[in-house]
């Protein structure tokens, strides 16, 4: 795959899957912006990568879910002499009571992560919608969730201190939905919008999670995030073209 011809920028780049988007788009020959809420780990991630490499990667340190710093984001890719091709939105901020379990649930908590994490997308997307409307081009890719098109597996977490959230579930659905809005509202602009919604990523979780997810599966179960950004590396090609406005679903067959 190449994305010699593109210059990427991604939050949450210090991530999980930021950081594995961030290395293969770089392996595909792409130039980075690579923005995350910590210094130290956006300076270690950077300074893991191929010494020959690093002069194509750019990192600016920004909170998303503060107004003053995503305005200050976009004036300093306004004013930098790099031009933005696409967008990979994988930032994930989450409240200090984040996996409160449903029945102590309350409305600070809620509201600050439907907030920072649906709104932070919306607000984003907005702010990267009108640079790549400006520019005459664009490409932009949310992470979504399994957990956005299915209920979850709660069987799966029998004996563990897992779950999964109600309000992940309503935000990763959400994400879904501003996808497939972007996409019709900036309809014949040059501009494409999609999303990608991976299964479960390894993570050191306990044998017995992994176990019962891979009954769910079909060939692999837990999912390595490389195998999620070569998804995403491929709706940044060229060879996606004709995809718009699309949920790909990343997850060995787990939502069957």
């Amino acid at each position: 795959m190449n994305l010699s011809d593109q210059t990427v920028l991604i939050t949450g780049a210090a991530g999980r899957i930021g950081s594995a988007a961030a290395n293969l788009c770089l392996e595909y020959g792409a130039s980075l912006v690579l923005v995350d809420i910590s210094k130290e780990r956006l300076e270690s991630f950077v300074n893991q990568m191929p010494a020959d490499l690093q002069n194509k990667v750019s990192t600016i340190v920004c909170d998303l879910t503060s107004e003053q710093q995503l305005n200050q984001l976009f004036l300093k890719i306004n004013e930098s002499p790099f031009l933005i091709t696409s967008a990979v939105h994988s930032a994930y901020p989450t409240s200090s009571g984040w996996g409160t379990s449903f029945e102590d649930l309350t409305p600070k908590n809620l509201a600050s992560d439907l907030c920072s994490q649906l709104g932070g997308a919306i607000l984003f997307s907005q702010k990267m919608m009108n640079y790549f409307q400006e520019n005459s081009a664009g490409n932009l890719i949310h992470i979504s969730s399994i957990q956005g098109i299915s209920a979850p597996k709660f069987e799966h977490y029998h004996g563990t201190n897992m779950s999964s959230p109600i309000e992940y579930s309503a935000i990763k659905a959400g994400v879904i939905a501003i996808t497939r809005w972007l996409s019709k509202y900036y309809s014949n602009q040059n501009i494409r919008v999609n999303c990608v919604s991976p299964g479960g990523i390894l993570d050191n979780q306990p044998e017995s999670f992994l176990q019962a997810y891979r009954e769910s599966c079909t060939n692999i179960g837990m999912l390595s995030s490389k195998q999620v950004a070569e998804c995403i590396c491929f709706l940044l090609s060229s060879s996606s073209a004709a995809i718009n406005g699309q949920n790909i679903i990343v997850d060995d067959g787990w939502s069957l």
